[in-house]
């Protein structure tokens, strides 16, 4: 069984059952599988942007979406891409909440934005937190979800989040910062922080 390295702070461990569907046999290091992962992700990028124009906000907010676009974004890599979380992980729902707690998040999204009950941008980054809440995945979700609220964002005709313009795979200090906002927005509801690092600014 391979060993590829620590995950970074914040991160679901990646167990045996997983790396088993881990398709590229030369990958031995975390870097490996960083790079393979982003190769991936950078594929899926030009089609899950045309399919945000062409199916708008409605068609995004969708639970099918969802596990196709996860399945687009790692399926080079990993076997299960695509597929739900079938463990109890240090971060999420109960693996048999899933599905439930997904369509009831991007239900709500769409009343969200059907009514303007927030800002485009807060509501962009509530999909993004409170899917990182469910977990649905047995990895990536941060990827994923972050692509959703991009996505969002895409499919009514507004520039993508920037993310905090660095690598979130790898510890330090822009990835401390997305974490502690993260966590604030989970924790309070208060989404300012997660805002303005998903917008690029400085937080307070």
């Amino acid at each position: 069984m391979r060993n590829i390295g620590p995950e970074p702070s914040g991160a679901t461990p990646i167990e045996d059952e997983d790396l088993e569907g881990l398709i590229p046999d030369f990958v031995a290091t975390r870097a490996d599988l960083n790079q393979v992962e982003f190769e991936n992700i950078t594929a899926a990028l030009p089609w899950a942007h045309a399919q945000a124009r062409s199916l708008g906000p409605e068609g995004i907010l969708d639970y099918g979406f969802m596990l196709t676009l996860h399945r687009r974004m790692f399926g080079d890599v990993w076997s299960w891409a695509g597929t739900l979380r079938r463990r109890v992980t240090n971060i999420g729902v109960e693996p048999h909440l899933i599905p439930e707690q997904s369509r009831q998040l991007l239900d709500d999204a769409k009343f969200w934005h059907a009514e303007a009950v927030f800002g485009y941008d807060e509501l962009a980054a509530r999909i993004h937190c409170r899917l990182v809440i469910v977990h649905p995945f047995p990895n990536g979700n941060g990827r994923c979800t972050r692509m959703m609220a991009d996505l969002y964002l895409v499919a009514i005709g507004r520039e993508p989040f920037a993310w905090g313009s660095a690598s979130l795979d790898v510890d330090g200090s822009v990835r401390a910062a997305y974490i502690a906002a993260l966590v604030k927005a989970a924790s309070s509801g208060d989404y300012s922080d997660l805002i303005r690092f998903a917008r690029g600014q400085t937080t307070t």
